[in-house]
């Protein structure tokens, strides 16, 4: 073999034998593997890796708002207590406020959204420090607050606003970096297809094929959500529904397939067993961290939730009751979804408003311990006060409800190492703690009057350093 002479360099590279050259521009040609393919059956689908921006989220607001928004009496439910149940204070209520022969159907040109400006709204959640927004699409009144071409005379568009609700919505929240997610009923109580698949006891699916699922599917391609809220399911399995077929196309060839979220409610018997992360119930509350991401829905007006006009302070959860639910589903590694229903003008009444404004500002201060943040291996201690725990990374933060009357917090849970660090969120200062044989960890809290305090309750300690 000949020598490479000193001084010329160094010495080329030798060629590549035929047969790896031939392997390597067979991987060049054939590129990255094709994404995984789910297949329409609950195992495959279930298999599907939620979407980690969900679970850093956190906390999300909840809209109903819809054609049930004009009578704003009882519930959203309004039609389904007169007309489907009959019950008596619907039926008074309608001859004392309403001309004989009006039908619900006549509610819907007075669903005006004549002061619906949805920037105002978007600033407002955003200053509420929500990371996502779920909108109803359409409630089980069947009315849809967007221009659905299967929804002839009973859409936002043909009737009442006469403008796209939800693509507005949509547009103002994406402007702030918000995710958008769409809340669609299966179902329709009084559609004519729905009831003549109900008494074929749903060996049917005349209103599966006609209305709900171009619904879905119109709903991804025309707006594109990041989360879809599904919701009407009760009655039926979800081969009725055709929901096994939907997720896969969602998951495999939708405009979000890499980003799309779901819940759990397509069919019975599938709710907190089958979907993207599990709502189980309405206001689910568990009591230990669940194997499964899940979400927490509930609303400031504990009665309904859409906007009622006897709506009394007393059903309107307090600033406290919500930071303190929020605390504790994220401590038990869930989502807090807060509801809010707009008037049939489109505004947020100012209690709702107050409410989400004062979630912000509490967030602004405590937002470390809760956006991202992971449950620790304690969630919670109970002494002289509750404490709630969070953690992200190898930091501890410990979320107490109650200021201990002697200005000391006493934590069992956590062991201090030569490095520990221990600060308030929103004080400057670190603060002096010791470790007791009996009493663990005494954290001496700033002495300062409550309202000079950055918040009002729901303070949070963090601790760097421990184990």
């Amino acid at each position: 073999m000949r020598s490479w002479a000193v001084g010329l360099g160094p010495p080329p590279p030798l060629p590549l034998p035929l047969p790896l050259l031939l392997l390597l521009g067979a991987a060049l040609v054939r590129g990255p593997p094709p994404p995984r393919r789910y297949t329409p059956d609950w195992q495959s689908l279930d298999s599907r890796p939620l979407p980690d921006w969900f679970d850093k989220a956190k906390f999300g607001v909840f809209v109903h708002w819809g054609v049930f928004a004009v009578p704003a009496w009882g519930s959203e439910w309004f039609w389904w207590h007169w007309k489907g149940e009959g019950l008596p204070q619907y039926e008074q209520f309608m001859s004392e406020n309403y001309p004989p022969g009006f039908s619900y159907a006549d509610f819907g040109p007075q669903f005006t959204a004549r002061f619906f400006h949805p920037d105002t709204w978007a600033d407002l959640f955003q200053a509420a420090g929500a990371r996502y927004v779920v909108l109803t699409t359409k409630h089980h009144e069947g009315f849809t607050n967007w221009p659905s071409s299967v929804s002839w005379n009973w859409n936002s568009n043909d009737v009442g606003p006469h403008r796209d609700l939800v693509g507005e919505l949509g547009r103002a929240l994406r402007k702030r970096n918000i995710r958008y997610g769409l809340y669609h009923s299966l179902l329709e109580w009084f559609h004519p297809l729905y009831l003549l698949d109900k008494k074929n006891n749903f060996t049917t699916q005349f209103f599966v094929r006609a209305k709900t699922m171009p619904e879905l599917y119109d709903l991804v391609n025309r707006y594109e959500p990041d989360l879809i809220w599904s919701d009407g399911e009760w009655e039926c399995p979800d081969t009725y529904w055709n929901s096994t077929e939907f997720l896969s196309w969602l998951y495999n060839d939708s405009p979000v397939k890499d980003h799309v979220v779901v819940n759990d409610r397509w069919g019975q018997n599938c709710s907190c067993h089958h979907g993207g992360y599990y709502n189980c119930q309405d206001k689910y509350k568990p009591e230990s961290v669940p194997d499964h991401k899940w979400e927490m829905c509930t609303s400031i007006d504990k009665v309904s939730w859409g906007y009622r006009r006897n709506m009394v302070m007393s059903d309107v959860a307090s600033e406290c009751e919500i930071i303190s639910e929020l605390v504790q589903t994220v401590s038990l590694g869930g989502n807090y979804l807060l509801n809010i229903g707009p008037t049939k003008d489109g505004l947020i009444v100012p209690i709702f408003q107050e409410r989400l404004v004062s979630i912000g500002k509490w967030l602004s201060i405590n937002g470390e311990a809760i956006y991202a943040s992971k449950p620790w291996r304690v969630q919670l201690e109970k002494n002289t006060t509750s404490v709630w725990y969070t953690s992200r990374g190898m930091t501890v933060y410990a979320i107490f409800l109650r200021w201990p009357e002697n200005g000391v917090l006493s934590l069992k849970s956590p062991v201090t190492t030569s490095t520990t660090q221990i600060t308030m969120l929103g004080i400057q200062k670190d603060l002096k703690w010791s470790m007791e044989p009996e009493e663990g960890l005494l954290i001496y809290l700033p002495q300062l009057p409550l309202f000079t305090l950055p918040v009002e309750f729901g303070w949070t300690i963090k601790l760097t350093g421990v184990e």
